[in-house]
Protein backbone atom coordinates (compact mmCIF):
# COMPACT_ATOMS: atom_id res chain seq x y z
CA UNK A 1 0.00 0.00 0.00
CA UNK A 2 1.22 3.71 -0.63
CA UNK A 3 0.35 6.97 0.61
CA UNK A 4 0.26 10.35 -1.01
CA UNK A 5 3.11 12.81 0.20
CA UNK A 6 3.14 16.42 -0.52
CA UNK A 7 5.43 19.38 -0.52
CA UNK A 8 4.76 21.90 2.20
CA UNK A 9 2.91 25.25 0.77
CA UNK A 10 4.19 28.43 1.43
CA UNK A 11 1.67 30.76 1.73
CA UNK A 12 2.92 34.54 -0.30
CA UNK A 13 -0.32 36.34 0.80
CA UNK A 14 1.67 37.84 3.59
CA UNK A 15 3.63 39.51 0.91
CA UNK A 16 0.74 41.17 -0.75
CA UNK A 17 -1.25 41.45 2.63
CA UNK A 18 1.25 44.95 3.59
CA UNK A 19 0.74 47.10 0.16
CA UNK A 20 -3.27 46.32 -0.09
CA UNK A 21 -4.00 47.32 3.43
CA UNK A 22 -2.00 50.54 3.06
CA UNK A 23 -3.83 51.28 -0.27
CA UNK A 24 -6.83 50.99 1.40
CA UNK A 25 -6.11 52.73 4.30
CA UNK A 26 -4.99 55.83 2.22
CA UNK A 27 -7.99 55.37 0.05
CA UNK A 28 -10.81 55.44 3.70
CA UNK A 29 -8.68 58.69 4.26
CA UNK A 30 -8.74 60.34 1.23
CA UNK A 31 -12.40 59.90 1.11
CA UNK A 32 -13.44 60.61 4.90
CA UNK A 33 -13.40 64.45 4.08
CA UNK A 34 -15.31 64.45 0.92
CA UNK A 35 -18.25 62.19 2.27
CA UNK A 36 -18.49 64.56 5.64
CA UNK A 37 -18.45 68.14 2.84
CA UNK A 38 -21.27 65.69 1.09
CA UNK A 39 -23.14 64.76 4.20
CA UNK A 40 -22.59 67.90 6.17
CA UNK A 41 -25.70 69.44 4.90
CA UNK A 42 -27.97 67.28 5.17
CA UNK A 43 -26.26 66.14 9.38
CA UNK A 44 -27.32 70.20 9.83
CA UNK A 45 -31.25 70.23 8.62
CA UNK A 46 -31.52 67.15 10.57
CA UNK A 47 -30.05 68.46 13.90
CA UNK A 48 -31.98 71.49 13.38
CA UNK A 49 -35.45 69.21 12.80
CA UNK A 50 -34.74 67.71 16.29
CA UNK A 51 -33.81 70.86 18.08
CA UNK A 52 -37.38 72.42 17.05
CA UNK A 53 -39.04 69.47 17.76
CA UNK A 54 -38.08 69.23 20.98
CA UNK A 55 -38.33 72.68 21.65
CA UNK A 56 -42.15 72.83 20.30
CA UNK A 57 -42.46 69.92 23.02
CA UNK A 58 -41.50 72.12 25.62
CA UNK A 59 -43.50 74.85 24.77
CA UNK A 60 -46.78 72.86 24.37
CA UNK A 61 -45.94 70.63 27.33
CA UNK A 62 -48.47 72.52 29.69
CA UNK A 63 -51.04 72.32 27.70
CA UNK A 64 -51.14 68.44 26.63
CA UNK A 65 -52.15 66.33 29.28
CA UNK A 66 -54.33 63.86 27.45
CA UNK A 67 -58.13 62.77 27.00
CA UNK A 68 -60.43 64.49 29.32
CA UNK A 69 -57.69 66.37 31.59
CA UNK A 70 -58.63 69.77 32.48
CA UNK A 71 -55.38 70.82 31.78
CA UNK A 72 -55.63 69.90 28.40
CA UNK A 73 -56.35 72.43 25.28
CA UNK A 74 -56.48 69.28 22.80
CA UNK A 75 -59.70 68.64 21.34
CA UNK A 76 -60.63 65.92 23.50
CA UNK A 77 -59.32 67.81 26.25
CA UNK A 78 -61.57 69.26 29.18
CA UNK A 79 -59.55 72.56 29.81
CA UNK A 80 -62.36 74.73 28.67
CA UNK A 81 -64.84 73.81 31.44
CA UNK A 82 -62.19 74.26 34.12
CA UNK A 83 -62.23 77.67 32.44
CA UNK A 84 -65.79 78.34 32.77
CA UNK A 85 -66.22 76.84 36.17
CA UNK A 86 -63.42 79.27 37.41
CA UNK A 87 -64.93 82.22 35.84
CA UNK A 88 -68.01 81.30 38.17
CA UNK A 89 -65.82 80.42 41.46
CA UNK A 90 -65.31 76.90 41.51
CA UNK A 91 -61.79 75.90 41.76
CA UNK A 92 -60.46 72.52 40.06
CA UNK A 93 -57.68 70.44 41.45
CA UNK A 94 -56.69 67.47 39.57
CA UNK A 95 -56.23 64.35 41.53
CA UNK A 96 -53.64 61.16 39.93
CA UNK A 97 -53.92 58.81 43.02
CA UNK A 98 -57.09 56.82 44.90
CA UNK A 99 -56.19 58.47 47.88
CA UNK A 100 -56.03 62.28 46.81
CA UNK A 101 -59.48 60.98 45.76
CA UNK A 102 -60.60 59.42 49.20
CA UNK A 103 -59.45 62.31 51.58
CA UNK A 104 -60.95 64.88 48.96
CA UNK A 105 -64.70 63.60 49.50
CA UNK A 106 -66.68 66.63 51.22
CA UNK A 107 -69.96 68.36 51.75
CA UNK A 108 -68.40 71.37 49.51
CA UNK A 109 -66.91 68.80 46.57
CA UNK A 110 -67.56 67.77 43.56
CA UNK A 111 -65.73 63.95 42.45
CA UNK A 112 -64.97 63.21 38.73
CA UNK A 113 -63.94 60.05 37.82
CA UNK A 114 -63.24 60.22 34.37
CA UNK A 115 -62.46 56.77 33.97
CA UNK A 116 -64.06 54.63 36.42
CA UNK A 117 -63.52 51.01 34.50
CA UNK A 118 -59.66 51.86 34.78
CA UNK A 119 -59.70 50.71 38.95
CA UNK A 120 -59.66 47.51 40.21
CA UNK A 121 -62.28 45.76 42.41
CA UNK A 122 -60.07 47.10 45.38
CA UNK A 123 -60.04 50.36 44.25
CA UNK A 124 -63.60 50.57 43.25
CA UNK A 125 -64.50 49.37 46.70
CA UNK A 126 -62.29 51.82 48.97
CA UNK A 127 -63.56 55.08 46.41
CA UNK A 128 -67.42 53.90 47.32
CA UNK A 129 -66.81 53.86 51.02
CA UNK A 130 -64.85 56.90 51.12
CA UNK A 131 -67.65 59.01 49.12
CA UNK A 132 -70.75 56.89 50.58
CA UNK A 133 -72.57 60.31 52.92
CA UNK A 134 -69.75 62.03 52.67
CA UNK A 135 -72.14 64.90 51.24
CA UNK A 136 -69.65 65.12 48.17
CA UNK A 137 -71.35 64.85 44.24
CA UNK A 138 -69.76 61.70 42.51
CA UNK A 139 -69.86 62.05 39.07
CA UNK A 140 -68.99 59.27 37.17
CA UNK A 141 -68.29 59.28 33.40
CA UNK A 142 -68.69 56.21 31.37
CA UNK A 143 -68.42 53.93 33.95
CA UNK A 144 -69.25 49.98 31.92
CA UNK A 145 -69.92 46.88 33.91
CA UNK A 146 -67.02 46.54 35.05
CA UNK A 147 -67.02 49.27 37.79
CA UNK A 148 -70.65 50.92 37.63
CA UNK A 149 -72.10 48.46 39.66
CA UNK A 150 -69.65 48.88 42.23
CA UNK A 151 -69.48 52.66 42.36
CA UNK A 152 -73.36 53.20 42.19
CA UNK A 153 -74.81 50.57 43.67
CA UNK A 154 -77.91 49.21 42.08
CA UNK A 155 -76.85 50.52 38.68
CA UNK A 156 -76.42 48.45 35.50
CA UNK A 157 -74.94 49.35 31.93
CA UNK A 158 -76.54 47.95 29.29
CA UNK A 159 -74.51 46.27 26.77
CA UNK A 160 -75.71 47.69 23.55
CA UNK A 161 -74.87 51.34 23.31
CA UNK A 162 -77.14 54.35 22.20
CA UNK A 163 -77.35 54.95 18.45
CA UNK A 164 -78.05 58.50 19.09
CA UNK A 165 -75.10 61.10 19.97
CA UNK A 166 -78.07 63.96 20.61
CA UNK A 167 -80.93 63.14 22.99
CA UNK A 168 -83.75 65.19 24.66
CA UNK A 169 -83.70 65.54 28.37
CA UNK A 170 -86.93 63.83 28.86
CA UNK A 171 -86.65 63.82 32.85
CA UNK A 172 -87.78 66.52 36.02
CA UNK A 173 -83.79 67.08 36.63
CA UNK A 174 -83.61 70.71 36.59
CA UNK A 175 -79.77 70.78 35.15
CA UNK A 176 -81.39 68.35 32.12
CA UNK A 177 -84.02 70.62 31.94
CA UNK A 178 -82.51 73.95 31.45
CA UNK A 179 -79.58 72.60 29.49
CA UNK A 180 -82.02 71.20 26.87
CA UNK A 181 -80.37 68.36 24.17
CA UNK A 182 -77.06 67.38 24.72
CA UNK A 183 -74.67 64.65 23.44
CA UNK A 184 -75.32 62.51 26.18
CA UNK A 185 -75.64 59.22 23.42
CA UNK A 186 -73.17 56.50 24.82
CA UNK A 187 -73.63 53.62 27.63
CA UNK A 188 -77.11 53.27 28.45
CA UNK A 189 -78.62 52.18 32.31
CA UNK A 190 -80.86 50.82 34.32
CA UNK A 191 -81.30 51.22 37.61
CA UNK A 192 -83.91 49.66 40.94
CA UNK A 193 -83.74 52.97 42.79
CA UNK A 194 -87.38 54.50 42.47
CA UNK A 195 -86.18 58.46 43.08
CA UNK A 196 -83.58 58.68 40.94
CA UNK A 197 -83.85 61.08 37.67
CA UNK A 198 -83.81 59.06 34.52
CA UNK A 199 -82.80 61.54 31.71
CA UNK A 200 -81.30 61.26 28.32
CA UNK A 201 -83.47 58.25 27.20
CA UNK A 202 -82.58 56.14 24.16
CA UNK A 203 -84.84 53.09 23.48
CA UNK A 204 -86.36 53.65 27.31
CA UNK A 205 -83.23 53.01 28.85
CA UNK A 206 -81.35 56.78 30.34
CA UNK A 207 -78.04 57.68 29.97
CA UNK A 208 -77.09 60.58 32.18
CA UNK A 209 -78.73 58.88 35.85
CA UNK A 210 -78.59 61.00 38.89
CA UNK A 211 -79.15 58.61 42.51
CA UNK A 212 -79.32 60.27 45.38
CA UNK A 213 -77.13 58.91 48.86
CA UNK A 214 -79.48 57.40 50.67
CA UNK A 215 -77.40 58.29 54.08
CA UNK A 216 -76.36 62.04 53.32
CA UNK A 217 -77.03 65.05 50.87
CA UNK A 218 -74.97 64.16 48.20
CA UNK A 219 -75.38 62.25 44.64
CA UNK A 220 -73.95 60.35 42.13
CA UNK A 221 -74.34 61.40 38.95
CA UNK A 222 -73.79 58.61 36.11
CA UNK A 223 -72.78 59.70 32.37
CA UNK A 224 -73.00 57.80 29.40
CA UNK A 225 -70.38 59.71 27.53
CA UNK A 226 -67.86 62.29 27.98
CA UNK A 227 -68.61 64.26 25.15
CA UNK A 228 -70.08 67.24 27.09
CA UNK A 229 -66.53 67.65 28.25
CA UNK A 230 -64.44 67.99 25.50
CA UNK A 231 -63.29 71.12 24.23
CA UNK A 232 -63.95 70.56 20.89
CA UNK A 233 -68.38 69.98 21.49
CA UNK A 234 -68.35 72.11 24.66
CA UNK A 235 -70.21 74.94 22.41
CA UNK A 236 -72.75 71.78 20.98
CA UNK A 237 -76.27 72.00 21.76
CA UNK A 238 -76.72 72.20 25.44
CA UNK A 239 -73.62 70.20 26.51
CA UNK A 240 -71.79 73.67 28.47
CA UNK A 241 -75.30 74.05 30.44
CA UNK A 242 -75.49 70.28 31.44
CA UNK A 243 -71.89 70.48 32.05
CA UNK A 244 -71.46 73.56 34.38
CA UNK A 245 -74.60 72.73 36.54
CA UNK A 246 -73.65 69.14 36.81
CA UNK A 247 -70.00 70.25 38.13
CA UNK A 248 -70.60 73.35 39.78
CA UNK A 249 -72.81 72.66 41.89
CA UNK A 250 -70.12 72.78 44.98
CA UNK A 251 -67.39 75.00 45.43
CA UNK A 252 -64.80 72.69 44.67
CA UNK A 253 -64.09 70.12 41.97
CA UNK A 254 -61.53 66.88 42.30
CA UNK A 255 -61.14 65.78 38.76
CA UNK A 256 -59.61 62.68 39.41
CA UNK A 257 -58.04 61.08 36.41
CA UNK A 258 -57.23 56.50 37.06
CA UNK A 259 -54.25 55.00 35.43
CA UNK A 260 -53.04 51.87 35.50
CA UNK A 261 -49.58 52.86 36.97
CA UNK A 262 -51.64 54.25 40.32
CA UNK A 263 -50.15 51.74 42.82
CA UNK A 264 -51.07 53.25 46.26
CA UNK A 265 -54.10 50.81 46.89
CA UNK A 266 -52.76 48.19 45.08
CA UNK A 267 -52.63 44.70 46.65
CA UNK A 268 -51.06 41.22 46.19
CA UNK A 269 -54.98 40.23 46.04
CA UNK A 270 -55.47 42.34 43.37
CA UNK A 271 -52.16 40.70 40.98
CA UNK A 272 -53.17 37.97 38.84
CA UNK A 273 -50.96 35.75 36.61
CA UNK A 274 -52.13 35.80 33.19
CA UNK A 275 -53.99 32.64 33.38
CA UNK A 276 -56.01 34.33 35.77
CA UNK A 277 -57.18 36.71 33.44
CA UNK A 278 -57.40 33.90 30.88
CA UNK A 279 -61.95 32.89 30.88
CA UNK A 280 -62.50 29.93 31.73
CA UNK A 281 -63.83 28.62 28.40
CA UNK A 282 -60.38 29.17 26.80
CA UNK A 283 -58.38 26.81 28.96
CA UNK A 284 -61.18 24.42 28.59
CA UNK A 285 -61.30 24.62 24.72
CA UNK A 286 -56.96 24.62 24.76
CA UNK A 287 -57.24 21.43 26.90
CA UNK A 288 -59.65 20.16 24.40
CA UNK A 289 -57.79 21.00 21.83
CA UNK A 290 -54.39 19.43 22.87
CA UNK A 291 -56.12 15.80 23.58
CA UNK A 292 -57.48 16.02 19.91
CA UNK A 293 -53.97 17.01 18.64
CA UNK A 294 -53.18 13.80 20.94
CA UNK A 295 -55.37 11.25 19.28
CA UNK A 296 -54.83 12.62 15.74
CA UNK A 297 -51.39 11.73 16.41
CA UNK A 298 -52.19 8.72 17.50
CA UNK A 299 -54.22 7.46 14.72
CA UNK A 300 -52.02 8.83 12.31
CA UNK A 301 -48.83 7.65 13.74
CA UNK A 302 -47.06 4.23 12.33
CA UNK A 303 -44.50 1.58 13.96
CA UNK A 304 -41.00 1.06 12.86
CA UNK A 305 -40.68 -1.81 10.39
CA UNK A 306 -37.60 -3.45 9.13
CA UNK A 307 -34.45 -1.68 7.82
CA UNK A 308 -34.97 -1.74 3.66
CA UNK A 309 -31.80 -1.87 1.53
CA UNK A 310 -31.36 0.51 -1.12
CA UNK A 311 -28.72 1.01 -3.63
CA UNK A 312 -26.76 3.72 -4.00
CA UNK A 313 -27.16 6.52 -6.78
CA UNK A 314 -23.43 6.88 -7.12
CA UNK A 315 -21.00 3.66 -7.11
CA UNK A 316 -17.84 4.95 -5.99
CA UNK A 317 -14.53 2.66 -6.64
CA UNK A 318 -13.00 1.26 -3.29
CA UNK A 319 -9.53 3.28 -4.27
CA UNK A 320 -11.19 6.35 -4.32
CA UNK A 321 -12.55 6.05 -0.94
CA UNK A 322 -9.28 4.98 0.06
CA UNK A 323 -7.05 7.90 -1.10
CA UNK A 324 -10.31 10.27 0.32
CA UNK A 325 -9.72 8.12 4.00
CA UNK A 326 -5.84 8.80 3.17
CA UNK A 327 -5.83 12.22 2.73
CA UNK A 328 -8.17 12.61 5.71
CA UNK A 329 -5.62 11.47 8.20
CA UNK A 330 -2.47 13.07 6.46
CA UNK A 331 -4.27 16.19 6.70
CA UNK A 332 -5.11 15.68 10.68
CA UNK A 333 -1.82 14.12 11.44
CA UNK A 334 -3.58 10.95 12.55
CA UNK A 335 -0.40 8.33 11.94
CA UNK A 336 -1.61 6.60 15.01
CA UNK A 337 -4.99 5.40 13.22
CA UNK A 338 -3.76 5.17 9.95
CA UNK A 339 -0.84 2.62 10.92
CA UNK A 340 -3.68 0.94 13.31
CA UNK A 341 -5.89 0.83 9.87
CA UNK A 342 -3.53 -0.83 7.87
CA UNK A 343 -1.70 -3.51 10.69
CA UNK A 344 -5.89 -4.08 11.14
CA UNK A 345 -6.64 -5.03 7.35
CA UNK A 346 -3.28 -6.51 6.92
CA UNK A 347 -4.18 -9.33 9.66
CA UNK A 348 -7.54 -9.85 8.54
CA UNK A 349 -6.21 -10.36 5.54
CA UNK A 350 -2.91 -13.21 6.98
CA UNK A 351 -5.73 -15.12 8.96
CA UNK A 352 -7.41 -17.17 6.18
CA UNK A 353 -4.23 -18.01 4.31
CA UNK A 354 -2.72 -19.15 7.92
CA UNK A 355 -5.51 -21.18 8.98
CA UNK A 356 -6.47 -19.19 11.99
CA UNK A 357 -10.48 -17.78 12.08
CA UNK A 358 -10.60 -14.55 11.45
CA UNK A 359 -11.99 -13.56 14.79
CA UNK A 360 -8.85 -14.60 16.14
CA UNK A 361 -6.77 -12.78 13.08
CA UNK A 362 -5.86 -9.86 16.35
CA UNK A 363 -4.82 -11.93 19.05
CA UNK A 364 -1.04 -12.06 18.89
CA UNK A 365 -1.12 -15.55 20.51
CA UNK A 366 -3.25 -17.05 17.91
CA UNK A 367 -1.69 -15.49 15.08
CA UNK A 368 2.13 -14.54 15.37
CA UNK A 369 3.16 -19.05 16.00
CA UNK A 370 1.13 -20.05 12.56
CA UNK A 371 2.63 -16.97 10.89
CA UNK A 372 6.38 -17.99 12.43
CA UNK A 373 5.43 -21.53 11.52
CA UNK A 374 4.90 -20.25 7.90
CA UNK A 375 7.79 -18.53 6.95
CA UNK A 376 10.46 -20.80 9.53
CA UNK A 377 11.15 -17.39 11.32
CA UNK A 378 11.01 -15.58 14.55
CA UNK A 379 8.30 -14.48 15.62
CA UNK A 380 9.82 -10.96 17.51
CA UNK A 381 10.16 -8.87 14.59
CA UNK A 382 6.44 -10.20 13.33
CA UNK A 383 5.02 -8.81 16.44
CA UNK A 384 6.48 -4.96 16.27
CA UNK A 385 5.45 -5.35 12.87
CA UNK A 386 2.02 -6.46 13.26
CA UNK A 387 1.24 -5.20 16.80
CA UNK A 388 3.56 -2.37 17.56
CA UNK A 389 3.13 0.79 18.34
CA UNK A 390 2.77 3.84 15.94
CA UNK A 391 5.04 5.19 13.41
CA UNK A 392 6.35 8.66 14.96
CA UNK A 393 6.57 10.60 11.45
CA UNK A 394 5.48 10.05 7.91
CA UNK A 395 8.68 8.53 6.51
CA UNK A 396 7.83 5.75 9.33
CA UNK A 397 4.47 5.07 8.12
CA UNK A 398 5.38 4.65 4.51
CA UNK A 399 8.04 2.26 5.75
CA UNK A 400 5.39 0.31 7.95
CA UNK A 401 2.95 0.17 4.55
CA UNK A 402 5.70 -0.98 2.44
CA UNK A 403 6.86 -3.93 5.01
CA UNK A 404 3.23 -4.75 5.26
CA UNK A 405 2.91 -5.48 1.90
CA UNK A 406 6.19 -7.39 1.58
CA UNK A 407 5.17 -9.72 4.69
CA UNK A 408 1.36 -10.23 3.15
CA UNK A 409 3.66 -11.31 -0.15
CA UNK A 410 5.70 -13.44 1.18
CA UNK A 411 2.63 -14.87 3.02
CA UNK A 412 0.31 -15.26 -0.14
CA UNK A 413 3.71 -16.59 -2.04
CA UNK A 414 3.82 -20.75 -3.51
Amino acid sequence: MTTETKPPTTSTSTSTAAPTTATSTASSTSTAPHLWTRARGLTLALVLLLAGAVALAALQSDARHGALDPRSADPYGSRAVAELLADRGVSTRVAATLSEARTAAGPDTTLLVATPDLLTERQQRELHAAIAGSGARTVLVAPGSPSVGTLAPGVTADPANSRDSTLSPDCALPAARTAGTAQTGGIRYTTHHLDADECYPSRRLATLLRVPDTTGDGDTVVLGAPDILYNNRLDQQGNASLALQLLGSRTHLVWYLPSLSDTTAATPDDEKSFLDLLPSGWLWGTLQLFVAAALAALWRARRLGPLVPEKLPVAIRASETVEGRARLYRKAGARDRAAAALRSTTRTRLAPLLGVPVTQAHTPEALLPALSAHLHGDGQPLHALLFGPPPGDDAALIALADQLDALEREVRRP
